[in-house]
């Protein structure tokens, strides 16, 4: 599935437990440009206690009730897989648990994202691995040590190929002194990786750095409102956000891979003629005249003689008479 340049929509838990909601996000991820859209599956028995601590931008309710309530069924997200299929956009989810990638494997997902939390879960990333399907690994809450452990897991399972290792900071939103777009050329030269970011800041700024750093996937959240309900809308990108943002990383993109040639002056011809001035007769100049330079200006067009050229110019005759604004050349001169 691995497409160069692709952008994730996070759909993540906005559609808040309402299929509707859901397919109508996997429409609006394609109307807005990306090619990926992602979802969050939680299974709460199998992901967390019944007393685990919730975030603390996300208070509305137990974070065990909150992932039983939106909770689809198998059923639901095989509707789901099939949608994204209909409309013609990759299908991602990130599994919270051996069971939820159980299912994920069994409804045909394209891909697996393992979220930050889930990165030192090795049992779910060697599993993920195995399935051979390709395996986003997103890095926002560790250090070096855990994260060259998975490269170690994944080189031992020979499918280095396979994944994409992500910049992201776990931090909802993110600020910018700490979004940490640095670290895609730390990875570049460490692994010899594809390369995404995950975008939790306000801002397109650090997607765009990213993208020209050598991120190919850049995953940022998508919402109809954010005052929509649940933890993911209040920092998603509404749709005119993200048409924006989509158009600004194909733009880094484009420019990060048509890399300029400074001595390749074919596009700046007519700029040249246009706006670069030649060597001119400051006046009428008979037959004859020996050029010194007192006879001679700069004006335009650039299509003559060059000032750098002005000594080619300078003690020669001319071979006829020429007026005031003739722009010299070096075949009137003997």
């Amino acid at each position: 599935m691995h497409m160069n340049n692709s952008i994730i929509a996070e759909i993540g838990s906005v559609h808040d437990g309402s299929l509707g909601n859901a397919l109508k996000l996997v429409d609006l991820a394609k109307e807005c440009g990306a090619d990926v859209a992602k979802f969050q599956l939680h299974i709460a028995e199998y992901e967390s206690t019944i007393d685990a601590p919730s975030p603390g931008y996300f208070r509305d309710e137990e974070r065990f009730d909150y992932f039983n309530r939106i909770a689809f069924t198998k059923e639901e997200w095989k509707l789901i897989s099939d949608h994204c299929k209909d409309v013609g956009i990759k299908f991602m989810c990130s599994p919270f648990s051996l069971e939820a990638l159980d299912l994920l494997l069994e409804i045909s997902v394209d891909a697996i994202k393992i979220a930050s939390g889930e990165l030192t879960n090795h049992e779910l990333i060697e599993k993920s691995i195995n399935s051979l399907k390709p395996v986003y690994i997103s890095t926002g809450m560790s250090n070096y040590g855990e994260i060259n452990a998975v490269i170690n897991l994944v080189e031992k399972s020979g499918f280095l190929d396979n994944i994409v290792l992500m910049q992201c900071s776990s931090l909802y939103p993110c600020p910018i002194d700490l979004c940490g777009v640095n670290i895609v050329s730390e990875f570049k030269s460490k692994f010899g990786v594809k390369l995404g970011f995950s975008d939790h800041t306000n801002s397109n700024s650090a997607a765009i750095i990213s993208a020209y750093l050598g991120a190919n996937f850049i995953e940022k959240h998508l919402t109809f409102s954010n005052l929509m309900y649940g933890s993911d809308a209040k920092y998603a990108y509404v749709p005119d956000k993200f048409k924006t943002y989509v158009s600004e990383i194909r733009d880094a993109w484009e420019i990060r891979d048509n890399p300029v040639d400074k001595n390749n002056l074919e596009p700046y011809l007519e700029s040249r003629r246009i706006f670069q001035k030649s060597l001119t007769l400051k006046s009428d100049l008979r037959k004859g005249t020996v050029l010194t330079r007192g006879d001679l200006t700069l004006k335009k067009p650039g299509v003559g003689i060059p000032f750098s050229g002005i000594d080619s110019v300078i003690g020669k005759r001319l071979l006829q008479d020429f007026k005031a604004d003739y722009q010299i050349k070096l075949e009137d001169l003997s």
